[in-house]
């Protein structure tokens, strides 16, 4: 091994952003050996992915009180005629799903076959399925068929169709993480969230696509696309669950969201997802990416769906150091009235702020809300991502130790390969400061919460986004309307901004979904999904479907 040097120490420090005097670098040469040894000795402990870290981030501050709400009201009530036309029952929203379902009007296995049909003709050209598990979602929905024949309806799911993204283990059958070092790998076990979805009678008809290790829409076998400009990337990493739900090929999806995961293809393929509260959703037989941020949650085509799955994924997971027993209540016959949602004025000010922003903000206006313009502490919120990179870093450092970062498919200057390499240089006494900072945020943003009960802005402009994950908060993303754009590049994990248009410039304009985000106070995603029913039914977009 070199031996450190002075001047290997004033090399250094310009890695790390400090700088020291000739005397103090003399004095550190005598222990960094040892310090350095430590570190090597540690490395040839290898971990598995689903072993946690000690310490574990609870999102609740001091003096915090659980909701009490718990139950699905107002979800029963007439679907309707059954449609002749199998697009109109493949798009239709969950509540009238179950009720064709429990009335016996549809059978599961006739409703899997459609998505079966949707998936065999339009996801090879979305790139939005690993794995069809075609063979068990039949077996699946003529149990479901069988248990309500019986008179056993297990709830609104119920014999619906839905995917997973390929990141929720599912035994027997491959989940392979979207990157190719994995592409074979097979658990033994289900995940939570697919145990509880399996529970509640929904079929599971396939492993939806993300970008490999959770981050961006390029996955080992191409690049998921968006269904309404198939030019373009769906944005991740929950990419396939964004576009198979935009593109009507399953009942709703699953996704999972560090960083933007669920919201930003959310915003890209016009689908609606809530990322639920950090803790609500167990986490258990999922693969980590970082443990202090990850959370799972539905992916849907509009917001009482997420609800509803919402509801059948909630609850405690033994096998997740984190979950939290959270009750969880919504009522869909409920209204906003009274509510106050807060806005930041600058932020619908910002040159990237489009019209379809500002009129989900007239929108909020014409509800029986109170509208109240609202602000957070000059903090430099985006000095968190940190945390991020280094936990990120540690969940796959066999990947960057071994050289088998390499076989990653992406591997440019903004993905994970390149990213887990500059992690090794990050400070651990700024990861400590950085840890405070976010408890300052915290703080902040309960007081944000003391004041108004959301707060409505653009996905990617002001601090919310980057603010709210680091603190829990959960949010919920709605298609607000429809903008004009050439193929745009996805955004980076390290970027909370992205403008329209910054991809290859092809000369021609393309209809897209546009969304908006509300962010609620923690553990009140009912009352998030009230206030996000009604600014739905106002701007009545969300029903269009993708010209595929």
């Amino acid at each position: 091994m070199t031996q450190i040097t002075e001047e290997y120490l004033a090399a250094a420090e310009r890695l790390m952003g400090v700088e020291y005097t000739p005397a103090e670098r003399a004095q550190m040469l005598d222990n960094l050996e040892g310090q350095i040894e430590l570190a090597r000795l540690r490395r040839h402990s290898v971990f598995p992915n689903d072993l946690p870290t000690a310490l574990r981030f609870d999102p609740r501050p001091p003096g915090f009180s659980m909701p009490t709400d718990h139950g699905l009201h107002g979800i029963t009530r007439d679907p309707g005629p059954l449609p002749d036309d199998p697009a109109d029952v493949a798009f239709a929203p969950l509540p009238r799903l179950a009720g064709w379902l429990r009335g016996g009007v549809l059978r599961s296995r006739r409703l899997t076959e459609i998505y079966l049909e949707r998936i065999e003709r339009l996801a090879p050209r979305l790139e939005c399925f690993v794995t069809v598990t075609a063979e068990r979602a039949l077996r699946e929905a003529e149990e479901a068929d069988a248990a309500l024949a019986q008179g056993r309806w297990l709830g609104p799911l119920h014999g619906v169709p839905y995917g997973a993204k390929d990141l929720l283990d599912t035994a027997g059958i491959p989940t392979t993480w979207g990157a190719m070092p994995y592409r074979e790998r097979v658990a033994d076990r289900e995940a939570h969230v697919v145990a509880r979805l399996r529970e509640a009678g929904a079929v599971l008809i396939g492993k939806t696509t993300l970008g490999a290790l959770a981050y961006g829409d390029i996955w080992f076998g191409g690049r998921t696309r968006n269904p309404w400009n198939t030019e373009e990337g769906s944005s991740g990493s929950s990419a396939g669950s964004a576009a198979a739900v935009a593109a009507g090929l399953c009942g709703f999806a699953i996704g999972t969201e560090t960083m933007g995961s669920i919201t930003s293809p959310s915003q890209r393929c016009g689908s609606t997802g809530l990322r639920p509260t950090f803790g609500r959703v167990g986490r258990s037989g999922a693969m980590a990416l970082c443990w202090s941020l990850d959370k799972i949650g539905p992916m849907c085509r509009g917001v009482e769906d997420c609800a509803l799955v919402l509801q059948a994924l909630n609850g405690p997971d033994p096998g997740d150091r984190s979950s939290i027993d959270a009750a969880f209540g919504f009522d869909a016959s409920a209204t906003p009235r009274g509510m106050r949602v807060g806005y930041f004025p600058y932020v619908f000010e910002d040159e990237a702020a489009t019209e379809v922003d500002r009129a989900a903000l007239e929108a909020v206006r014409r509800l029986d809300v109170e509208l109240v313009e609202v602000a957070l502490p000059d903090l430099p919120y985006d000095a968190l991502m940190p945390i991020l990179f280094a936990e990120a870093a540690a969940a796959f450092e066999d990947l960057t130790l071994s050289g088998r970062d390499d076989e990653l498919v992406w591997q440019d200057k903004a993905a994970w390969p390149n990213t887990f390499r500059k992690a090794r240089f990050l400070s651990a006494v700024d990861h400590v400061q950085s840890d405070r900072l976010r408890y300052r945020v915290m703080l902040a943003l309960d007081a944000l919460f003391h004041e108004v009960d959301a707060v409505i802005g653009p996905l990617r402009i002001g601090p919310m986004m980057v603010a709210s994950n680091f603190t829990g908060h959960p949010c919920l993303h709605l298609r607000a309307g429809f903008v004009d754009s050439p193929v745009r590049a996805n955004p980076s994990i390290a970027d909370a901004r992205m403008t329209l248009g910054e991809g290859p410039d092809h000369g021609r304009l393309f209809r897209v979904p546009h969304g908006i985000s509300l962010w609620g106070r923690l553990f009140d995603e009912g009352r998030l999904c009230t206030l996000g029913m009604a600014l739905e039914a106002d701007l009545g977009v969300h029903a269009e479907r993708p010209p595929l």
